[in-house]
């Protein structure tokens, strides 16, 4: 059992509506794809589909997986039975074929992982030449305050593992992250043949301010994530 699995329903409900979530990292991501009709997509990590949603709702042909079979089911419920979802590991061979999508989108996946070469080397893999991958992660930088301001003493410079117990609608769950800094990022993209087309650090929608006075300014003043569009390369790294 996933550590998401017994959180899937409480977590979904909040992801639908929060600040960081439907009001600032799911709108960048959106904006960063820009115009997907027709184009195949593939959602790494798809949760419980809202971005799945969002993007097929602009024209997209979309897939998408995520190692939570919980997640999924609630993605199955919002997607239907026809949407293309797979219970999968980022981490493991993906079970797509060579070239087959224009686009991956990766939300708030990455920081899950310790080690993005055999990852980035997949996503490659499943990726079109000249296709794109549009990722989104914590930001180092805000992590790192937030731990320092906690009284931990972590080492940017280093990846260091980060465990948090998540309490969500009654529920609990401890989760592991990696704590990397940025140039560990776009040096792990950019071994793995990819060019980095943008480094996006987006702010919350001006209209969440009203729903959510009391953190949007400080949302609106410091990114909590960073994201990246990344082009693969037409020949291996």
């Amino acid at each position: 059992m996933h550590s998401y699995d017994g959180l899937a329903e409480a977590y979904a409900a909040e992801n639908e509506t929060s600040l960081m979530n439907a009001h600032y990292e799911r709108p960048a991501m959106l904006d960063l794809a820009g115009d997907v009709a027709g184009r195949r997509v593939l959602d790494a990590g798809c949760g419980a589909g809202p971005l799945f949603a969002a993007l097929r709702e602009r024209g997209a042909n979309v897939s998408g997986f995520d190692v939570s079979a919980g997640m999924l089911e609630q993605a199955r419920r919002r997607l239907g039975d026809d949407a293309d979802l797979k219970v999968a590991d980022l981490a493991d061979p993906l079970p797509y074929a060579d070239d087959s999508f224009d686009d991956v989108v990766a939300s708030l996946v990455l920081h899950y992982l310790e080690d993005w070469a055999p990852v980035l080397a997949e996503v490659r893999r499943v990726l079109k030449p000249g296709g794109r991958l549009i990722v989104s992660v914590d930001n180092p930088f805000a992590i790192i305050l937030l731990q320092h301001r906690a009284g931990e003493k972590p080492n940017y410079f280093t990846t260091e593992r980060r465990d948090e117990e998540w309490a969500i609608g009654g529920h609990t769950a401890k989760l592991t992250f990696w704590n990397r800094p940025l140039h560990a990022m776009t040096d792990s993209f950019t071994a793995a043949g990819f060019r980095i087309a943008k480094i996006h650090e987006a702010r919350p929608v001006a209209a969440a301010r009203e729903l959510f006075p009391e953190d949007f300014d400080s949302l609106d003043a410091f990114p909590g994530f960073l994201f990246f569009v990344l082009e693969s390369a037409a020949e291996s790294p």
